[in-house]
């Protein structure tokens, strides 16, 4: 019996079952094509047009995302800068705090190398900026920006001559394409929402040229929020001086005690002004407290660079912009003040940068602090901070008026103002002149908002489609403000009217070239500028200058030149669209052969071919 049963076993174990519903994988099916189709081919559910709308909504935001973080970088920054140094200037004007905490190290020299160094060092920076947001890209050239600014207030823990003056140099080496960069990135950002605002265009699928006008809108706009946004960094940056150092302020008779005159009358800054401007010295450890909370937020700043604000170009289009060679891009900002619209517009990239510094280190001294005293310092630079802000959205009006009204409208009320200013003098320590002071700040700095955003704004609508030249332009406009600044530096010992007659001149002739460059443009006179070499991404040396010269201006190219550059583009489309073909019909083969590989009847060869390979090797053994 047992080994009946043991014999079943045996025979059952040799036997072959066959697997259900007909030798098919129930678990994967593989047999049915219509479950395959169903779940390979487009769902019921799946709107492409819809997740297509959804993808560029969200592109949107993040481009006003990163135009509202480039913004509040750029005024932490500066209000951690501007605070700190007015912090530190007047702590080392006082005798005391120089004679108790650093009696022979000499701080006024250090002070005014760190100084020159701050405002002479810019000169040069036409020679390196558009190089260095070439080399780095325009997010990573604010980031180092303002890490650069981030080390000028670590210096201050330990002031001696070997932090304080090399931080300052590198201050003033960074401060051109700090603002080069800031000024493209806005610029930039307006292209890229238009792009995702128009996706179905054609042009934009197909990278083109923007046409003409196309993204003036967003121009405007962003950079009204840009300097709505900035311009409060004069009131943030008061905040050191109000709350640290306004208790340990003297009072008005003391500080004023052998002034004679203020206003216009006055050669300098305050003469006469008394060289004692604490009642007592503040504490070490608050001084450490308050930079330390500086750090903080400057280390705030260059974190919001670098994880809020996206990248400005594609990775292909920075290849492309670093590929057309480094001696083209130094040589490109120079041959771009051929553009007759560039050097018209130059009076006022001056008088933008003297405007701006007369107000924070000339009216707010020479006036200000010389009538009202300085515990009222905080108070003047803080209406002017929000007088800027508030009337930087008057520039949106640019939206419906011509573009020359903003730049006019503030020309208009700062030359009312000069010739006011020419005719004010002021006895010392005369409170009752606070409100027609603040006045003045506020007038001011109405005008200083439309100049300001009405600069930028004109800049980036005249290069609007020229994406590849933003940071020529932008780098030109900002060294120019950076000779303003040596201007104001050089300027300092100066009578009150020879500074105001400066200004008032610099204005007049700004007005005058600006209206000369609006004439030319309204008569369609067109600009030289100088064409910008086709990428070379394999480049030996200087071989690309041969073939690619950026001394022609695009005005100036032959018609036999852009037919030669059209018979090769043609060429080589034809050639890539010859190997696009070749390379489907090639995958179409393998596709297939792959398919007719899969099918039960080569499966059936594939089995009948075996069997033969089989049956000859037993023959061969």
């Amino acid at each position: 019996m047992e080994a009946t049963e043991e014999e079943q076993l045996v025979e059952d174990g040799d036997q072959v079952v066959a697997p259900p519903n007909g030798g098919v994988n129930e678990l994967l099916d593989v047999g049915q094509e219509g479950d395959m189709e169903e779940f390979l081919g487009p769902q019921a559910q799946y709107n492409e047009e819809e997740e297509e709308r959804k993808y560029y909504r969200r592109k949107r935001l993040g481009v006003i995302k990163n135009v509202v973080a480039s913004s509040f970088g750029a005024m932490i920054v500066y209000s951690v800068y501007m605070g700190l140094l007015q912090m530190q200037l007047t702590l080392h004007y006082d005798m005391t705090y120089r004679e108790v905490k650093y009696s022979n190290l000499g701080l006024v020299d250090i002070d005014r190398k760190m100084l020159m160094g701050i405002n002479v060092t810019p000169i040069i920076g036409l020679l390196y900026t558009p190089v260095l947001i070439r080399f780095l890209g325009t997010k990573w050239m604010m980031f180092l920006a303002s890490g650069i600014y981030a080390l000028f207030v670590s210096t201050n823990y330990w002031e001696r001559y070997y932090t304080l003056v090399p931080s300052a140099v590198v201050i003033g080496v960074a401060i051109v394409p700090f603002w080069a960069s800031l000024g493209s990135y806005i610029t930039r950002m307006a292209q890229q929402y238009y792009e995702y605002a128009n996706y179905k265009e054609e042009h934009v699928q197909e990278q083109r040229k923007l046409p003409k006008g196309a993204c003036y809108s967003y121009i405007i706009t962003f950079q009204s929020i840009f300097y709505v946004i900035f311009n409060l960094s004069f009131v943030f940056a008061e905040f050191p001086m109000r709350i640290v150092l306004h208790d340990h302020l003297h009072e008005n008779y003391h500080v004023l005690c052998n002034v004679k005159t203020c206003g216009a009358a006055i050669k300098g800054i305050i003469p006469g002004f008394n060289s004692t401007v604490l009642k007592n010295l503040p504490r070490s450890m608050l001084l450490i407290e308050v930079e330390s909370i500086l750090m903080g937020f400057a280390f705030l700043a260059m974190i919001t660079f670098l994880l809020l604000c996206g990248p400005a170009y594609r990775p292909t289009e920075e290849i492309d912009l670093r590929s057309i060679g480094w001696g083209n891009i130094f040589q490109l900002p120079f041959k771009h003040l051929r553009d007759y619209r560039l050097r018209l517009l130059c009076p006022f990239f001056i008088y933008s940068g003297l405007e701006m510094l007369f107000i924070i280190s000339g009216f707010s001294l020479s006036y200000g602090v010389c009538i009202l005293g300085i515990k009222t310092l905080w108070l003047l630079i803080l209406v002017y901070g929000l007088s800027c802000s508030v009337f930087s959205l008057l520039s949106l009006s640019l939206l419906r008026l011509p573009r020359w009204v903003c730049l006019m409208g503030g020309a208009a009320v700062h030359g009312v103002l000069l010739v006011v200013l020419l005719a004010l003098t002021v006895k010392p320590n005369s409170p009752e002149y606070l409100g027609p002071l603040l006045v003045i700040m506020v007038l001011w700095g109405l005008g200083s908002a439309l100049n300001k955003t009405g600069v930028s704004t004109v800049v980036g609508l005249l290069y609007a489609e020229e994406k590849e030249r933003l940071d020529f332009v932008y780098t030109i406009y900002h060294w120019w403000q950076a000779i303003a600044i040596f201007v104001v530096y050089l300027w300092s010992q100066m009578p009150m009217r020879a500074k105001l007659s400066i200004l008032l001149a610099t204005l007049l002739l700004a007005c005058y070239c600006y209206w000369v460059m609006e004439r030319r443009v309204a008569q369609k006179v067109k600009p030289r500028m100088p064409r910008i070499p086709r990428p070379r991404h394999k480049v030996k040396g200087y071989r690309y200058l041969e073939e690619d010269n950026s001394d022609e201006s695009d005005s100036e190219g032959s018609e036999e030149d852009d037919d030669e550059d059209e018979e090769e583009r043609t060429e080589e489309d034809e050639r890539v669209v010859e190997e696009m073909v070749a390379g489907d019909r090639e995958e179409e083969g393998r596709d297939a052969r792959a398919e007719g590989a899969d099918s039960p009847r080569a499966w059936r060869r594939g089995a009948e071919g075996q069997g033969a390979h089989v049956e000859d090797e037993g023959r061969e053994i």
